[in-house]
C-alpha cells in the first residue's frame, strides 16, 4: 500500500500547461488514486449513456415499423430490455459502475393484422395461425402477405414473384382469365376443377424464423426448427391482411421514447456538472 508522507504538503495550482495530476508527491492517498488511475464514468453517467443507446435501438426499430405500417402482412418488430454488468464487475465487492440497462433482444410481434376488403379474387387472407408458402430463390419463404397475382405462365405469384406452394411443394398454376375459388382450407379450384390445396404451415416458436424481408421470413434451421400443417387458420379470398404496426400505437411510442430520451440527457449533463463541480473543489486543494 502506498504510504502518504507524514510532512504537510500543498497541491500546485493547475495551470494551462501543467496538468492538476502533474504533481511529485500525493498529498493523500484518495487524491492520488482519483487523479492517477484509468478515468471512469460514474455510475449516473454510464446508466445514463446506456439508457440512451437502448433507446436508440429502439428508435431504429420503431422507424423500421413506421415505415412498413403501409405494407400487407407486416409484423412489427419489438425489443426486450434487459440489463448488463461488465464481467469483472460481477465478482467485485464495490464494482465503479453498476448494472446498464439494454437492449437484450429483438423479437417479432406475429399478432393478427386486422383485414381489408378488397375484392380481388387473388387476394387471400389468413384468419389463425399459420402462413402462405412461396418458393423463395433460395428455399421456401414464409408469409403472411397474400397479395398474389398471375404471372402470364400462369403461376400464381406473391409481389416478389414467388411462385406460391400447394401441398407437396409444387407451384399453383391457373388458367389466366378464368375465375378461381380458394376454400377457407386453402383448396383450390378453377371452373370446377380441384387444382390442390395451399401449402399453409405453421411453427411453435415462429420467433426462431428470420425476416427475409418486410413480410417474408425464411427458416435458418430446417433441420431442427420443423414445419407443421396449420390446423388452426383459415383463408378469406378477396381480403388481405394489413400490416400489424398500428401508426397510432407506433406515433404514442414515438413521443414516449422522445420523453425518455431527453430524460436521459438530463441525467448526463446532471452527472456532467457533478463531476466539473467535484474537479473544480478538488483543485482548490491547497489553493
Amino acid at each position: 500500500m502506498f504510504d502518504a508522507p507524514q510532512q504537510s504538503l500543498s497541491l500546485p495550482k493547475p495551470t494551462a500547461h501543467q496538468p492538476f495530476d502533474d504533481f511529485s508527491t500525493p498529498p493523500n492517498l484518495a487524491l492520488y488514486l482519483h487523479l492517477t488511475q484509468p478515468k471512469l464514468m460514474d455510475p449516473l453517467t454510464t446508466a445514463a449513456a446506456s439508457g440512451l443507446q437502448a433507446r436508440m435501438d429502439s428508435m431504429d426499430l420503431l422507424a423500421n415499423n413506421m415505415a412498413n405500417s403501409s405494407a400487407n402482412g407486416y409484423k412489427a418488430d419489438r425489443e426486450f430490455y434487459s440489463t448488463f454488468l461488465a464481467s469483472d464487475a460481477i465478482n467485485s465487492p464495490d464494482p465503479a459502475v453498476g448494472d446498464s440497462p439494454v437492449v437484450e433482444r429483438h423479437w417479432t410481434d406475429f399478432a393478427q393484422g386486422p383485414l381489408t376488403n378488397t375484392g380481388n379474387p387473388t387476394d387471400l387472407a389468413l384468419s389463425g395461425r399459420g402462413f402462405f408458402a412461396v418458393n423463395g430463390p433460395d428455399g421456401p419463404l414464409y408469409t403472411r402477405n397474400g397479395s398474389f397475382q398471375v404471372s402470364p405462365q400462369g403461376t400464381l405469384t406473391s409481389g416478389e414473384g414467388y411462385p406460391v406452394r400447394l401441398t407437396g411443394g409444387q407451384p399453383l398454376t391457373l388458367t389466366p382469365g378464368a375465375p378461381v375459388v380458394v376454400g377457407a382450407d386453402g383448396s383450390v379450384s378453377q371452373n370446377g376443377a380441384p387444382l390442390g390445396q395451399l401449402e399453409l404451415v405453421d411453427f411453435t416458436d415462429p420467433n426462431l424464423l428470420d425476416k427475409a424481408s418486410s413480410a417474408n421470413f425464411s427458416n435458418p434451421d430446417p433441420q431442427n426448427i420443423k414445419s407443421q400443417p396449420a390446423t388452426n387458420v383459415q383463408v378469406a379470398q378477396g381480403k388481405l391482411e394489413t400490416s400489424n404496426a398500428s401508426p397510432t400505437e407506433s406515433a404514442a411510442r414515438l413521443v414516449m421514447l422522445m420523453r425518455n430520451f431527453e430524460m436521459l440527457q438530463k441525467a448526463v449533463k446532471i452527472g456532467g456538472d457533478m463531476n466539473t463541480e467535484a474537479i473544480q473543489e478538488v483543485a482548490k486543494v491547497g489553493s
